[in-house]
């Protein structure tokens, strides 16, 4: 599988009163509308954000749905519900007749049977439900990596940027954090980009010289790259700044280190830091928009979750509100040879 994935805007629209339910089911139609999909596909979206945005009244009072094009050979949609209420035991709801409200108790039950992809997570600090719609005419592999990027004030300009590229049994991840925020930091991260997306797989300190020429004349950022090897089983890591990177398996976490220095100005040359034994493992990289304090051992269940589950659930309870913020998690498989 060959594969290139861009940054992009988390759209987000507040779900507090009976009015946004129809404003959110319209803005998910025209998106999978948008993406090609036809009048069946874009309504069985609609008949899924309605009740998403529902539950989300009847059961927690506010939250959020997060709206995500995904692209790939086939384009599709993505739309995660997320709130703060009292939670639910999943494995009972999801039985058609069962409801906590006095309902007919048809909606999880339903919502499973429409989208492609379903998970979720729901504990007493909230429930993150997560949807994936594709052209119900193709068969689309889902891809097990999940992004919540958002900007301060939800300003256009983001100064965070992430690239995925996947290549045969090869990954390579790219954050970045411009200095600051707004247009300036934006323009500093997108730079590094182009240079990551020249050659994705080259030696990550070569790959990151790049980066740093390419960001030189900007106000610099923050940046790390790591690559799986699935054949190798190994992860290389690079890291500059303020990019938190994790490993998470059965065992204990491993913190993936970064050193100090401002990626278009000034940094100390560091070797690539390799680590072993990685297949199967959750990799979680991410800027100081996220408090790097969380620990997912707090969340019984929640690592064995679709990352883009796990993603929602970290941005829900972790972000600062005072920056841009990217959470990038991806389940490091054994790819396709």
């Amino acid at each position: 599988m060959d594969l290139r994935l861009h940054s992009s805007l988390t759209q987000v629209l507040t779900i507090e009163d009976a009015s946004q339910v129809g404003y959110g089911r319209r803005t998910a139609q025209k998106l999978a509308e948008q993406l090609g999909m036809d009048a069946t596909d874009s309504g069985r979206v609609a008949l899924v954000v309605t009740e998403l945005a529902s539950n989300i009244l009847k059961h927690a009072s506010n939250g959020e749905l997060h709206l995500r094009t995904l692209p790939g050979p086939v384009p599709g949609l993505e739309v995660i519900a997320i709130d703060r209420g009292q939670g639910f035991d999943v494995q009972d709801c999801m039985v058609d007749g069962f409801s906590t409200r006095g309902t007919q108790g048809i909606g999880l039950g339903s919502i499973l049977r429409q989208a492609q992809v379903f998970d979720v997570h729901s504990d007493n600090r909230g429930t993150v439900l997560l949807t994936r719609f594709y052209p119900r005419s193709t068969t689309v592999k889902d891809l097990r990596l999940g992004v919540c990027q958002r900007s301060l004030h939800d300003d256009p300009a983001c100064g965070d940027v992430w690239e995925v590229a996947i290549s045969g049994r090869q990954l390579s991840v790219l954050v970045i954090d411009g200095l600051g925020h707004g247009p300036e930091a934006e323009e500093a991260a997108k730079a590094g980009a182009l240079a990551f997306n020249r050659d994705a797989f080259a030696d990550s300190g070569v790959l990151l010289d790049d980066i740093h020429r390419e960001m030189q004349g900007s106000r610099g950022g923050a940046v790390a790259v790591a690559q799986f090897d699935a054949a190798q089983d190994r992860v290389r890591f690079t890291g500059i700044g303020n990019i938190g990177a994790t490993l998470i398996g059965e065992d204990k976490p491993r913190g993936l280190a970064s050193h100090p220095g401002i990626v278009g100005l000034q940094y100390r040359k560091v070797p690539p830091a390799a680590y072993a034994q990685c297949a199967g493992q959750l990799l979680i990289m991410y800027s100081d928009g996220l408090q790097s304090r969380w620990n997912l051992r707090d969340y019984p269940g929640l690592m064995y979750r679709h990352p883009a589950v796990i993603a929602a659930v970290l941005h829900r309870d972790y972000c600062r509100d005072r920056d841009d913020v990217t959470v990038l998690v991806t389940a490091l498989e054994t790819l396709d040879d």
